[in-house]
């Protein structure tokens, strides 16, 4: 007895064409022409999500760095300070701090500060 895979194949081309809905052209209705813009769209969604972590890392130096410099810092150095100070806060928190606690970035700052002053003597 042969085995016939109708239903599985249509299952499948179905799976595509639901994936590529709301795409222009023949990229949505079109089986091969949609199979690929499905893949080459999954492949940017990959390379996106990389990209994010980058993108969101990028933001949060510039924004550390605009608010060091108001207290006489760059970026490197308030990160040197704090390393020297013994004070672990990823660049996320710093960022926020920065934006919505001010005073509490202002000690870090002073604090990184007093650190490379004792280092440096």
């Amino acid at each position: 007895m042969r085995i016939k895979r109708g239903v599985n194949a249509i299952k499948k081309r179905r799976k595509i064409l639901k994936a590529a809905k709301g795409y222009r052209g023949s990229k949505s209705t079109l089986y091969r022409v949609a199979r690929e813009a499905v893949m080459k769209s999954e492949n940017y969604a990959y390379v996106g999500r990389k990209n994010k972590k980058r993108d969101f890392r990028s933001l949060w130096i510039a924004r550390i760095n605009a608010e060091a410099r108001v207290y006489g810092l760059s970026y490197s150095k308030l990160m040197h300070g704090l390393k020297l100070a013994g004070i672990e806060l990823n660049r996320k928190v710093l960022s926020d701090l920065a934006i919505s606690d001010k005073e509490a970035f202002k000690a870090l700052a002073t604090q990184a500060k007093e650190a490379i002053e004792k280092a440096s003597k």
